[in-house]
């Protein structure tokens, strides 16, 4: 048996999500799918999304050097980031990724410095923040007005003419991402009109965009995930091919993470203690926060499984891991069938920033792997 913890995959249902997303995004001619890769680096899965014949989209000279790797073509890899060094500027203007998603002027600047010294043109899409509240947890909401993410929208004029007027630069497109974990149409059909609007006003300028980067954040069901395990990528698709108003051979980019590979990764750990506290049980297991963290960075909620247990009994229990941290609690007064020492939880739609985000706090061994 393969040494707890450790993170479950299913390759079965990452292939049909991905087809399930490809034939919804088929919709419309314009519509190109660039996997976020921030949400799951395994090699297999970054594999099956280069064979669906996705783009990638990147946050550092880490995950552009890995898509690379992984046989991406450079001209489909995109870098976002709002902290992006002169190496790994270097490192994308020399592979030829498709386009940098500059986040502020002064990165403009910084990007025309360096494709200056290597003697290149780097193409350049601007993000701009839309204004747009998504409702999602404050920590994962990214279009606000003020922002670490993005130029302010009064700051969009500006920015476009440093790069029209940059002889190293080229203006490739406009870029929004208004959060992630988003469950409900209606901040996108929002997103869709500010695009128009700000499409229709350019346009009587002169000013065209070859392409149009809508993000992603589409929400994955976090309660129910065998019930629902792929999202209605057909709602999301037709909402922008609706709502989006475009000018001949502009192009439609989509950033999808989560809603592709969040459910096709458990977490599977080990029982070691069942605790008996005053007025508690604790249910003490070999995983930690240090293997997922989302439920102590934002209080996120996993649906925890018992894949062991026989009983027909059920108890209320706290699920806490090893780690000397007193935030190191999976979830409070869960549901579980009598849980006993050595039986085996998972930690269901764990596939998406899992994985990418454990650390070794406390000397602990990063979890392992398991593809089926």
């Amino acid at each position: 048996m393969t040494k707890t913890p450790y993170y479950l995959y299913s390759m079965g249902l990452l292939r049909e999500t991905i087809e399930a997303a490809r034939n919804a995004a088929s919709v419309d001619d314009r519509f190109r799918v660039h996997y976020a890769m921030k949400a799951n680096t395994e090699k297999k899965i970054l594999e099956a999304m280069r064979d669906a014949g996705f783009g990638v989209d990147t946050v550092s000279g880490g995950e552009i050097k890995l898509a690379l790797d992984c046989g991406f073509d450079a001209s489909k890899i995109v870098f976002a980031g709002v902290g992006k060094s002169d190496e790994e500027i270097d490192l994308g203007i020399l592979a030829g990724i498709g386009c940098f998603n500059a986040e502020s002027t002064e990165e403009i600047e910084v990007i025309s410095q360096r494709a200056a010294l290597l003697g290149k043109r780097a193409r350049v899409a601007l993000r701009v923040n839309p204004e747009i509240d998504a409702h999602t947890h404050h920590y994962i909401t990214t279009g606000l007005a003020e922002n670490k993410f993005g130029i302010p929208m009064v700051s969009l004029e500006r920015a476009i003419e440093m790069v029209q007027s940059d002889d190293h630069l080229e203006l490739h497109g406009l870029h929004f991402h208004i959060g992630s974990q988003i469950t409900t149409m209606k901040p996108y059909e929002i997103l869709c009109e500010r695009i128009n609007a700000l499409q229709e006003e350019y346009a009587q300028r002169g000013v065209t965009f070859p392409t149009i980067n809508v993000g992603g954040g589409l929400g994955v069901d976090y309660d129910n995930p065998s019930a629902n395990p792929i999202p209605d990528f057909r709602e999301y698709f037709n909402t922008f091919s609706r709502g989006l108003q475009t000018v001949e051979g502009q192009e439609i980019h989509f950033e999808l993470g989560r809603s592709l590979v969040a459910q096709c990764g458990s977490l599977i750990t080990k029982v070691l203690y069942v605790k008996k506290g005053l007025d508690k049980k604790f249910v003490i297991v070999d995983a930690g926060f240090t293997d997922l963290i989302r439920p102590a960075l934002y209080g996120a909620h996993h649906l925890i499984e018992n894949l062991t247990s026989q009983s027909d009994e059920s108890e209320r229990y706290d699920v806490v891991g090893p780690v000397c941290e007193s935030s190191d609690v999976f979830a409070e007064d869960v549901i579980l069938p009598l849980t006993q020492r050595g039986d085996l939880l998972a930690l269901r739609t764990a596939g998406a920033y899992g994985a990418v985000m454990a650390m070794q706090y406390n000397c602990r061994q990063l979890p392992g792997t398991v593809f089926e």
